[in-house]
């Protein structure tokens, strides 16, 4: 899939999980009967709200692939048959799995289902092989956590 698409389903699926949200935080506040389940006195502006708030949604939905997904450089030296078991065993320690290998790039999928659903299906981190380590790609708060991880076990292990 080109980049302008995975952009596109991104936002649509981040469009829908705003939406969901919404949704599930009404319903709540409906069963304890903290506001009326009429839309018209539930908001200000009765279902031109709804408009309102889908727009905001589709607003936000739009730019937050730019935001929320990074890729970043994880300074690793070593051959990459020395190095792979590491990452696996690191990558693993942090609840991701290996999910494919392409000669020296890896995809990991995170292991827990209540993990990838949260993030909507979009945990998988990839390493694309790059001169003097790899290049992450993946959610930002995970891909940097990850890389300075990384970068932090690496410089260990060549130290001792």
């Amino acid at each position: 899939m080109n980049k302008t698409a995975k952009y596109i389903v991104r936002a649509v699926k981040y469009f829908f999980y705003f939406s969901f949200l919404l949704v599930i935080f009404m319903t709540i506040l409906v069963c304890a009967h903290v506001v009326d389940g009429n839309i018209e006195t539930m908001f200000r502006g009765g279902y031109n709200s709804l408009l309102q708030i889908g727009l905001m949604f589709a607003c936000v939905a739009a730019v937050y692939p730019i935001f929320g997904f990074v890729r970043k450089s994880a300074i690793i030296p070593g051959d990459f048959r020395e190095i792979r078991q590491g990452i696996i065993d690191a990558m693993e320690e942090r609840g991701y799995r290996l999910e494919s290998e392409d000669g020296e790039n890896m995809t990991f999928r995170n292991g827990s289902f209540l993990n990838r659903l949260t993030r909507m299906f979009e945990d998988r981190i990839t390493f694309t092989r790059e001169l003097g380590g790899f290049c992450l790609e993946g959610l930002r708060k995970d891909t940097i956590r990850i890389v300075y991880g990384l970068e932090n076990r690496f410089r260990k292990d060549g130290d001792e």
